[in-house]
């Protein structure tokens, strides 16, 4: 079943297990309002799309649907606004990257954004940011009411080597990186996850060279039937980052991310 609203796409069979998918940023979709504030030329922002964005991930993570769960998946581009963010930007370690919940600067931290009003900056927020995150705390909810858990993978892609704006700048990068948070992220997922990349010769690393995953705020720090586990791919085992074009391997790397996914679900108890 496909439930479509203009902020996110909701994909379900039959539900059989507490698991929703989450993929924030796999979308280079940006309404025409938004684009006339970004102050890139027609190629620059398909440059910048091509960086910024998390290419494919709705379908490398669709395997949660087909093993029970379900996926939600964010229709805009994450340079519209960014769900991951919080909305205060004090509150937000990446502002100072200029990459708060709206943002103003680019990859390669040139400007991407005229300046915004407070009434345009509010403006996004209430017609993009915080109905989105309704929808996804609802759906949350419809779970929680059922099973009294949910497990969120938050799904997301990496480029293979480190772009200016990324606060860890090491070369040496995993094919996988394993999110977690200290109060959402229960052991046995994070052991699930790695005992299957180990097992399996697949470089994996935990909270590198991105950490933490996405909860949503009404849960954040206080309900533990909500746990929460990013998965993060290397974009060079599916994608050709040169021109966004899948590559050959695209088809084995799904595999292997349905097989880790499969693992945590598993493990979820």
């Amino acid at each position: 079943m496909h439930h479509t609203d203009p902020l996110s796409e909701i994909t379900k069979g039959e539900i059989k297990v507490p698991v929703i998918a989450h993929v924030p940023h796999g979308s280079t979709s940006i309404p025409e309002g938004v684009r006339r504030s970004i102050v890139l030329s027609d190629r620059d922002l398909e440059k910048e799309l091509l960086l910024m964005t998390d290419r494919y991930t709705p379908e490398l993570f669709e395997s949660v649907i087909s093993l029970g769960g379900l996926a939600l998946v964010n229709n805009y581009s994450r340079l519209v606004v960014d769900p991951e963010r919080f909305e205060d930007d004090e509150k937000e370690i990446m502002a100072s990257k200029g990459m708060g919940v709206i943002y103003t600067r680019t990859a390669y931290q040139q400007v991407l954004r005229r300046d915004l009003s407070a009434k345009e900056r509010e403006e996004l927020l209430s017609t993009y940011y915080r109905p989105y995150h309704r929808a996804v705390e609802l759906e949350v909810q419809r779970i929680l009411d059922r099973f009294d858990r949910c497990l969120i993978i938050d799904c997301h892609s990496f480029p293979s080597k480190p772009l200016p704006y990324e606060l860890d700048q090491d070369l040496n990068r995993p094919d996988i990186c394993i999110g977690t948070d200290s109060f959402h992220t229960q052991k046995e997922l994070i052991e699930a996850a790695l005992s299957f990349c180990e097992a399996n010769g697949i470089k994996v690393a935990i909270d590198k060279p991105f950490a933490g995953t996405y909860v949503p705020l009404e849960y954040l720090g206080k309900d533990e039937r909500v746990s929460s586990i990013m998965v993060e791919v290397d974009r060079g085992l599916y994608m050709n980052e040169e021109t966004g074009i899948r590559s050959t391997q695209f088809v084995h790397t799904k595999k292997l991310i349905s097989n880790i996914i499969k693992n945590i679900i598993n493990n979820f108890d």
